[in-house]
């Protein structure tokens, strides 16, 4: 699809940016392929956003993805979206612009968000809301090293190609499996809530044109 194709389903699919409501239970999580995870308790959630930057590249869209730093206390050395936890006062659409301008230094004059995607309960606790937009080409990065090891763009044809998503698992101890979404892209790795949130971008927009494609499984020695 060429981009103007894209933005106008996107615009179509998507939640619009001023649908937000805090009260709004998640679509996806970390759980629907985990429901064991759950328990019957309910949580306190904690408020994120991401932002899925989207570049307009004369060979097509390209998707900004970051490795988290080696030294944070979480997640560490994972992919994932320019992100974090919502500050008071602010919405979805703010916070992914201000931590992706934070993490990755991305000018948001070069931003243009364009609608809200399903939003993803982790199993750590937050509720993400991820803010889709396109990025027009001519930005420069700086990333922050306490929070960014590295920054790099893969093909959105890519991850919306159901022929690349897997459901992996890894054997969590006493005869359990813990599964998620993974996308390797050549020597990145692509999984847990960073893939769910993709694959849940990817039902939104084409889960219509033949019907959802299950992802192949197979076993990880990822934890």
């Amino acid at each position: 699809m060429t981009p103007a194709e894209v933005r106008a389903k996107l615009l179509e699919r998507l939640d619009p940016l001023d649908g937000w409501d805090p009260a709004m239970v998640a679509d996806r999580s970390d759980f629907d392929l985990n429901p064991e995870l759950r328990g019957e308790r309910k949580r306190l959630l904690r408020d994120a956003a991401v932002l899925v930057p989207l570049v307009e590249r004369p060979d097509g869209l390209q998707v900004i993805l970051t490795r988290r730093s080696d030294t944070l206390s979480s997640h560490t050395g994972q992919i994932a979206f320019p992100g974090g936890r919502l500050d008071p006062g602010e919405g979805p659409v703010e916070a992914a612009l201000r931590e992706a301008e934070e993490e990755i230094g991305l000018d948001r004059g070069f931003v243009e968000p364009v609608g809200l995607s399903a939003r993803y309960e982790t199993v750590t606790g937050y509720i993400v809301t991820p803010v889709v937009a396109f990025v027009r080409p001519g930005f420069e990065l700086k990333p922050n090293p306490a929070e960014v090891a590295d920054v790099f763009e893969t093909p959105l044809a890519f991850l919306m190609d159901p022929a690349n998503h897997q459901r992996q698992f890894y054997e969590a101890g006493e005869g359990r499996r813990r599964y998620f979404y993974a996308m390797p892209w050549g020597e990145r790795f692509i999984w847990g809530a960073t893939a769910g949130m993709l694959r849940a971008l990817y039902d939104r927009l084409y889960s219509d044109e033949g019907g959802l494609i299950s992802a192949p499984e197979t076993r990880t020695s990822a934890s």
